[in-house]
């Protein structure tokens, strides 16, 4: 089957929040990619993956960072492909306000979608929005899922009414 996202970090450290990303994706039967792709330790490596994504079927680029946090925003500059950024609350991050910042704040022509920090969980669901623009299955998956929300929130208020 043909990966369609790809998943990257710039250290195995990032993969607990990372995974979250790829669990949404698996659940939707969206096939990835999950790997460490570091923008400062390995650069020639980050330069060939995000070259190369396209080639290997990947559509849309899932990117993590902590710190500094340049990952998202190199791949965004390598590749056409849409960039998603999950800024990371890391051991040397200032609460993950410095990835968030670092990764929001992009020059005009190399945008990057950027969702909560630690909030791969979100830039798996956004992933697959974009690749349900040009997939009706995903789409109808995804009617399902707001669907789902709503009952959610219709029982969390029949509970609280029950509760007065």
């Amino acid at each position: 089957m043909e990966t369609k996202v790809g998943i990257v970090m710039g250290s195995s450290s990032d993969a607990e929040i990372m995974s979250a990303a790829a669990n949404v994706l698996e659940q939707f039967g969206v096939t990835n990619e999950f790997m460490v792709v570091s923008a400062h330790r390995s650069p020639a490596w980050m330069f060939e993956y995000a070259q190369a994504a396209e080639e290997r079927g990947i559509k849309v680029i899932i990117a993590g960072a902590g710190g500094a946090a340049h990952l998202p925003g190199m791949m965004a500059a390598i590749t056409v492909l849409p960039v998603i950024g999950v800024p990371i609350r890391s051991s040397n991050s200032i609460d993950g306000w410095d990835s968030l910042l670092s990764i929001v704040q992009m020059p005009n022509d190399v945008p990057v979608a950027t969702v909560a920090v630690n909030g791969a969980h979100n830039a798996g669901i956004l992933a697959i929005e974009m690749l349900a623009i040009g997939d009706k299955e995903l789409k109808a998956r995804l009617t399902e899922l707001k669907k789902r929300n709503v009952e959610k929130v219709r029982e969390q208020n029949q509970s609280l009414n029950s509760k007065k």
